[in-house]
Protein backbone atom coordinates (compact mmCIF):
# COMPACT_ATOMS: atom_id res chain seq x y z
CA UNK A 1 0.00 0.00 0.00
CA UNK A 2 1.20 3.41 -0.92
CA UNK A 3 0.10 6.73 0.74
CA UNK A 4 -2.04 8.75 -1.43
CA UNK A 5 -3.12 12.19 0.19
CA UNK A 6 -3.56 13.27 4.05
CA UNK A 7 -5.81 15.74 5.11
CA UNK A 8 -5.50 17.83 7.82
CA UNK A 9 -6.69 20.88 9.42
CA UNK A 10 -4.82 24.01 10.21
CA UNK A 11 -4.90 27.50 11.72
CA UNK A 12 -3.14 29.01 8.76
CA UNK A 13 -3.59 26.41 5.69
CA UNK A 14 -1.60 28.13 3.02
CA UNK A 15 1.50 28.44 5.30
CA UNK A 16 1.41 24.60 6.43
CA UNK A 17 1.31 23.72 2.42
CA UNK A 18 4.24 26.15 1.75
CA UNK A 19 6.35 24.13 3.97
CA UNK A 20 4.85 20.81 3.89
CA UNK A 21 5.66 21.51 -0.11
CA UNK A 22 8.96 22.81 0.28
CA UNK A 23 9.46 19.34 2.74
CA UNK A 24 8.07 17.20 -0.62
CA UNK A 25 10.35 18.99 -3.00
CA UNK A 26 6.99 20.29 -4.34
CA UNK A 27 4.40 22.92 -4.87
CA UNK A 28 1.20 24.18 -3.00
CA UNK A 29 -1.17 25.25 -4.49
CA UNK A 30 -4.96 26.42 -3.89
CA UNK A 31 -7.45 23.62 -3.02
CA UNK A 32 -10.89 25.14 -4.76
CA UNK A 33 -13.10 22.34 -4.16
CA UNK A 34 -12.93 23.73 -0.22
CA UNK A 35 -13.07 27.28 0.96
CA UNK A 36 -9.84 28.77 1.87
CA UNK A 37 -7.97 24.92 1.54
CA UNK A 38 -4.45 24.27 -0.09
CA UNK A 39 -2.83 21.59 -1.26
CA UNK A 40 1.06 20.28 -0.57
CA UNK A 41 2.28 18.29 -3.90
CA UNK A 42 5.28 16.03 -3.83
CA UNK A 43 7.78 16.56 -6.60
CA UNK A 44 7.13 13.15 -7.83
CA UNK A 45 4.21 14.62 -9.40
CA UNK A 46 2.43 10.83 -9.45
CA UNK A 47 -0.46 12.13 -6.99
CA UNK A 48 0.91 12.10 -3.71
CA UNK A 49 -0.29 15.20 -1.78
CA UNK A 50 -1.28 16.54 1.30
CA UNK A 51 -4.38 18.42 1.72
CA UNK A 52 -4.78 21.83 4.07
CA UNK A 53 -8.23 23.05 5.46
CA UNK A 54 -8.95 25.57 7.85
CA UNK A 55 -8.86 24.39 11.55
CA UNK A 56 -12.99 24.63 11.89
CA UNK A 57 -13.56 22.67 8.19
CA UNK A 58 -14.85 19.66 8.95
CA UNK A 59 -16.39 16.75 6.43
CA UNK A 60 -19.21 14.51 6.64
CA UNK A 61 -21.29 12.33 4.37
CA UNK A 62 -23.78 14.42 1.79
CA UNK A 63 -26.39 12.34 -0.08
CA UNK A 64 -24.24 11.55 -2.96
CA UNK A 65 -20.72 13.50 -2.21
CA UNK A 66 -18.23 14.52 0.54
CA UNK A 67 -20.02 18.12 1.97
CA UNK A 68 -17.83 20.50 4.56
CA UNK A 69 -19.34 22.39 7.20
CA UNK A 70 -17.56 24.73 9.74
CA UNK A 71 -17.41 24.00 13.38
CA UNK A 72 -15.56 24.98 16.37
CA UNK A 73 -11.94 24.28 16.43
CA UNK A 74 -9.64 22.93 19.19
CA UNK A 75 -6.62 25.38 18.37
CA UNK A 76 -4.62 23.59 20.67
CA UNK A 77 -4.95 19.85 19.54
CA UNK A 78 -4.56 17.60 16.60
CA UNK A 79 -5.46 13.66 15.86
CA UNK A 80 -3.61 14.18 12.78
CA UNK A 81 -0.02 13.08 12.28
CA UNK A 82 1.47 11.97 9.43
CA UNK A 83 5.33 10.07 8.34
CA UNK A 84 6.57 11.01 4.81
CA UNK A 85 9.80 10.92 2.96
CA UNK A 86 11.80 14.13 1.76
CA UNK A 87 14.48 14.63 -0.63
CA UNK A 88 15.78 17.34 1.72
CA UNK A 89 18.82 16.80 4.18
CA UNK A 90 17.32 16.22 7.94
CA UNK A 91 19.70 19.84 8.56
CA UNK A 92 17.45 21.31 5.87
CA UNK A 93 14.19 19.98 7.15
CA UNK A 94 15.37 21.55 10.88
CA UNK A 95 16.02 24.54 9.04
CA UNK A 96 12.71 25.02 7.26
CA UNK A 97 10.67 24.33 10.62
CA UNK A 98 13.23 26.91 12.40
CA UNK A 99 11.98 29.42 9.83
CA UNK A 100 8.29 29.22 10.52
CA UNK A 101 9.31 29.30 14.36
CA UNK A 102 7.60 25.78 14.62
CA UNK A 103 9.38 23.38 17.55
CA UNK A 104 11.34 20.64 15.30
CA UNK A 105 13.72 17.88 16.93
CA UNK A 106 15.54 14.71 15.57
CA UNK A 107 13.80 11.28 17.52
CA UNK A 108 14.62 7.92 17.33
CA UNK A 109 11.87 5.78 16.69
CA UNK A 110 13.65 2.47 17.68
CA UNK A 111 13.20 0.95 13.60
CA UNK A 112 14.11 4.64 12.26
CA UNK A 113 14.88 8.17 12.37
CA UNK A 114 12.72 11.15 11.94
CA UNK A 115 13.16 14.68 11.70
CA UNK A 116 9.83 15.82 14.14
CA UNK A 117 7.78 18.58 13.50
CA UNK A 118 5.07 20.18 15.36
CA UNK A 119 3.28 22.00 12.06
CA UNK A 120 1.81 25.61 14.22
CA UNK A 121 3.17 23.72 17.73
CA UNK A 122 0.35 21.77 17.51
CA UNK A 123 0.17 18.77 14.63
CA UNK A 124 2.58 16.29 14.21
CA UNK A 125 4.55 15.43 10.84
CA UNK A 126 7.75 13.04 10.93
CA UNK A 127 9.96 13.93 7.97
CA UNK A 128 12.21 11.44 6.96
CA UNK A 129 15.24 12.13 4.67
CA UNK A 130 16.74 9.82 2.24
CA UNK A 131 18.69 7.88 4.67
CA UNK A 132 15.99 7.67 7.21
CA UNK A 133 13.28 6.15 4.38
CA UNK A 134 15.94 3.59 3.67
CA UNK A 135 16.09 2.24 7.27
CA UNK A 136 12.32 2.54 8.19
CA UNK A 137 11.64 0.26 4.65
CA UNK A 138 13.90 -2.10 6.61
CA UNK A 139 12.53 -1.48 9.62
CA UNK A 140 9.01 -0.81 9.38
CA UNK A 141 7.88 -4.87 8.53
CA UNK A 142 5.42 -6.76 10.10
CA UNK A 143 8.11 -9.51 11.51
CA UNK A 144 9.71 -6.67 13.10
CA UNK A 145 6.87 -5.18 14.60
CA UNK A 146 5.97 -8.24 15.98
CA UNK A 147 9.43 -8.78 17.38
CA UNK A 148 9.72 -5.47 18.48
CA UNK A 149 6.28 -5.98 20.39
CA UNK A 150 6.60 -9.25 21.66
CA UNK A 151 3.61 -10.27 19.15
CA UNK A 152 4.98 -13.69 17.52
Amino acid sequence: MALKHLSLNAQDPRRVALLLASLLGGEALPFPPFPDSWIAFSSADDGSAIEVYPDAHRLKAGPDRIECYSALPDRDHSFVHVAFGSPLATDEILAAAKREGWLSRLCDRGPFQCVEIWLENRILVEVLDPAMQKDYREGMTIANWKAMFGLE
